[in-house]
């Protein structure tokens, strides 16, 4: 009888300590993946930063284009100005709402795809909507101080289109050479710490079973 009692208390003990266990796993879940929450979150709020400069681009561009209906190069300034604000809001938009999708409370597996389409949204966003102003703020100066074609003006503007060629190209050769090289990915996206240290956190709980 007392061999019974024994076994059974081991077995009590046994269940305890398993319980024990798994509140514990379940604790450390929680807290490393709030700290990838609060990664995530400058992330966030440099979209809306960059959903207000869409809305800023599409006024400009409308208030060029509508005032210059008779003069083919403001007129297609304001419309590039215009369309160029559409899609860094409406990617500044989707990047956001990726950010919002996640779900914490998913396994680690399912997580692990969201931050992987959240990565790629955002490597589109960055080369659709950041490279492009080594040769875009050109447009917006044009249309922002309204300067209609005149003779000093396709001599400065070829200059700098020149110029933002040059550090377009440049900046392309560094993004191939980086890749190449293997020092690290071939686009500008991946340097968001956020979400670099998203995909740590997530290995961390792959690797201990949090699965």
């Amino acid at each position: 009888m007392e061999l019974d009692e024994l076994r059974h208390a081991w077995q009590v003990l046994g269940r305890q300590l398993e319980q024990q266990g798994a509140v514990q796993r379940e604790l450390l879940r929680e807290r490393r993946l709030e700290r990838m929450r609060r990664g995530l979150r400058p992330l966030f709020w440099a979209q809306l930063a960059q959903g207000t400069l869409g809305v800023g681009l599409i006024l400009l561009g409308v208030s060029c284009w509508t005032a210059h209906l008779q003069v083919p190069a403001m007129l297609a300034t304001g419309l590039l100005v215009h369309a160029f604000g559409v899609v860094t809001l409406l990617m500044a938009l989707l990047t956001a709402a990726l950010v919002l999708r996640i779900d914490y409370a998913a396994p680690v597996a399912r997580i692990q795809q969201q931050l992987a389409q959240l990565r790629c949204v955002y490597r589109i966003n960055s080369n659709v909507c950041g490279l492009p102003w080594w040769i875009f703020w050109v447009f917006v100066v044009l249309a922002f101080a309204d300067v209609e074609p005149g003779p000093a003006t396709p001599t400065w503007v070829l200059i700098n289109l020149a110029i933002g060629g040059i550090g377009l190209l440049a900046t392309a050769i560094f993004i191939v050479w980086r890749r190449r090289s293997g020092r690290g990915p071939g686009a500008l996206s991946d340097e968001s710490a956020g979400i670099h240290r998203g995909e740590r956190v997530l290995e961390e709980l792959a690797d201990g079973g949090q699965e």
